[in-house]
């Protein structure tokens, strides 16, 4: 039970993408349950299995940093 792993599929908004070459993460932040919930991940890891792009946005700023300040509706990306 302790050494297996399973999969868990974290689905958000990239706020943030850092670093360069291997050592590149990048930031999703997702609101679940009202409570906003970020996790940071490395780009190049062997634990995540697959990265899928849902959707694509406009935006103006490469931090999303001022997304953790709006609520509901406003807190939406424009699509492309």
């Amino acid at each position: 039970e302790g050494s297996r792993e399973r999969i868990q599929v974290f689905e958000g908004v990239v706020i943030k993408r850092r670093g360069g070459g291997i050592s590149e993460t990048f930031t999703v932040r997702k609101v679940s349950y009202g409570v906003g919930v970020e996790r940071t991940f490395p780009l190049h890891t062997p634990k995540i299995a697959k990265l899928e792009v849902v959707r694509r946005g406009k935006v103006r700023r490469a931090k999303l940093y001022y997304l953790r300040n709006l609520r509901g509706k406003a807190a939406r990306i424009k699509e492309i």
